[in-house]
């Protein structure tokens, strides 16, 4: 077991770690939309607040030597499943064919009031 850990990425706000590798999987923890460089949420809505999850969980996977493309499962929390098409719109853009498996759910609150958070399994050729 090896842990993954960036400053590309917001720092674990308790006790776990950013991504942990096991054999050839790397496991993210959820990515709420915090910048690294601010500390604080980026601004604007649903869109925004997906792209800077998944820009945080692009960094933690290169931190472990791989990119997207190695992703091979996917979670989506939302606050508000009203938000999917606009999360999806933003999530297309990180991802390309074959895509991960995927779920995505709505959940009652997020860390901080975050709109998403989104953590990823990728496989390590």
């Amino acid at each position: 077991m090896k842990v993954i850990s960036t400053t590309k990425a917001p720092a674990a706000i308790g006790p776990y770690s950013q991504a942990i590798r096991v054999g050839n999987l790397v496991y993210t923890s959820g990515q709420i939309p915090i910048d690294p460089a601010t500390g604080t949420f980026v601004e604007g809505g649903i869109k925004e607040q997906t792209r800077q999850s998944l820009t945080n969980v692009k960094a933690i996977l290169e931190e472990a030597g791989v990119n997207m493309s190695h992703v091979v499962k996917t979670t989506v929390f939302m606050a508000d499943m009203s938000d999917f098409a606009d999360m999806n719109a933003v999530y297309a853009e990180f991802f390309s064919k074959p895509y991960p498996a995927r779920s995505a759910v709505a959940v009652k609150t997020l860390p901080k009031g975050a709109l998403v958070e989104i953590e990823v399994v990728a496989a390590v050729e």
